[in-house]
C-alpha cells in the first residue's frame, strides 16, 4: 500500500509502455500497487503506446504487446468498474497538451533528465525521446491526479511535471493540480535476478534477469536456480552486504506478505538452494491465477477492445476539459 493516504475523492494516474515482458518487478513495484488503490481512489491506468515509439517499433508487434499488456492488467485484477484502463494514442490531448509544455520547457531542462542521458547514444537521439518528459507531463495534468504513484527513480521526470504546472499557473492563472510523489513503500526497487546493482527491467538483453508474469513453472523454477547470491550460506537480509539474497528475500517478502526480516528468520540455517526451491514455489503459486485469467481474456479480444475503448471514451472526457480550460486562458479560440 502506498505510505500516504489522500481522501476517497482522490485521483491516481500511472502509466506503462507496452514494450518487453511484464515481470514480477513491475507487478510488485507497480501493478498490485495500483490494484490495491483501486479500494481508495479513482483510478486512470494509461497503456502508453506513444511514448513506446520513442523507440523504433515493429507494428504487428507493438499491436500484439498492447492488446497483451491489457490483458494481464486486467489479469493482475485492475477493474474496469474501479479503475479507467486506455490507451494513452486513443486520448488526442496527451498529444496537444505536450505540444503545448515543450513551447514551455527550455531546451537545457530536457537535456538533463536522467533517461535521455541514459538511452541517447554517440549516433544521437530521436526528438521523441528528448520530448519524452514534457508528453508524461501532459499524460499526468490532464487527469488532475492529487498524486502520482512513482518510484525514486522517476522522481526527476515528476518534479519537472510539478515544475511545469506551476509554470503554466503563473502565467495563466491556476489551471493544473500540482500532483505528489506517492512513494510506495514495499517493492519499489525489485533488481535484476543476473545482477541485483541494476533495477529489474522488461526490455533486458537476457531474460535470465527477471522473471515474466507469463513465465512457465519450468522457467520460473529455473531462473531462480539460477540467480545469483552472495558469498556464505547464510539466509540473511543485509542489502548493503548481500545485495543478491536481499533481492531474493525482498521477492519473496511481497510474494508471502511477511517482513524481509521474518523471511530471513523463517529460513535460518537453510541453505541458498532450498531457500530458492521455497521461492520458485512461491512465486508459482501467486503467478499461476493471473496466468489463467490472462489465458481466458485472450480468448476474446472484443471484450478487451470494448473495455479499452469505454476507457478512452470516459478518459477524453476529462483530458478535453483540462485541455480546453488550458487553452482558453492561452488565447486559443475554441
Amino acid at each position: 500500500m502506498a505510505n500516504q493516504r489522500l481522501n476517497q475523492q482522490s485521483t491516481i494516474l500511472s502509466g506503462i509502455q507496452p514494450s518487453g515482458n511484464l515481470h514480477i518487478g513491475n507487478y510488485l513495484g507497480a501493478v498490485k500497487q495500483w490494484v490495491d488503490l483501486q479500494a481508495y481512489y479513482h483510478v486512470f491506468i494509461m497503456i502508453a503506446d506513444l511514448h513506446a515509439i520513442t523507440v523504433p517499433q515493429e507494428p504487428k508487434e507493438l499491436r500484439v504487446r498492447t492488446l497483451a499488456l491489457a490483458n494481464l492488467l486486467l489479469a493482475c485484477g485492475i477493474d474496469p468498474e474501479h479503475s479507467t484502463l486506455f490507451l494513452q494514442s486513443h486520448v488526442p490531448a496527451h498529444a496537444e497538451l505536450g505540444w503545448i509544455f515543450n513551447t514551455m520547457t527550455p531546451l537545457g531542462e530536457l537535456e538533463r533528465m536522467t533517461q535521455f542521458k541514459e538511452k541517447s547514444d554517440a549516433k544521437g537521439a530521436y526528438a521523441g525521446l528528448l520530448n519524452y518528459p514534457t508528453l508524461q507531463a501532459a499524460d499526468i495534468l490532464l487527469y488532475q491526479p492529487n498524486a502520482v504513484p512513482v518510484g525514486d527513480d522517476q522522481l526527476q521526470h515528476l518534479e519537472l511535471t510539478r515544475e511545469l504546472a506551476r509554470r503554466f499557473n503563473n502565467r495563466f492563472g491556476e489551471t493544473f493540480v500540482v500532483p505528489k510523489p506517492l512513494i510506495m513503500q514495499s517493492a519499489g526497487r525489485i533488481m535484476g535476478l543476473d545482477d541485483p546493482t541494476k533495477k529489474m527491467s522488461k526490455s533486458a538483453e537476457s531474460q535470465s534477469s527477471y522473471i515474466a508474469i507469463l513465465d512457465t513453472p519450468d522457467e520460473i523454477r529455473k531462473k531462480i536456480k539460477n540467480a545469483v547470491t552472495d558469498s556464505g550460506k547464510e539466509i540473511e537480509y543485509n542489502p548493503s552486504a548481500k545485495p543478491a539474497i536481499a533481492n531474493l528475500i525482498a521477492i519473496m517478502s511481497a510474494f508471502s506478505g511477511s517482513s524481509e526480516q521474518e523471511v530471513a528468520e523463517k529460513h535460518n540455517g537453510k541453505g541458498y538452494a532450498e531457500f530458492k526451491s521455497d521461492l520458485a514455489e512461491l512465486i508459482v503459486k501467486k503467478l499461476a491465477p493471473i496466468q489463467e485469467t490472462y489465458r481466458k481474456l485472450a480468448e476474446n479480444p472484443d471484450a478487451t477492445l470494448k473495455i479499452l475503448k469505454q476507457g478512452a471514451k470516459n478518459a477524453r472526457e476529462t483530458a478535453n476539459e483540462t485541455l480546453n480550460s488550458a487553452k482558453e486562458k492561452m488565447g486559443f479560440v475554441l
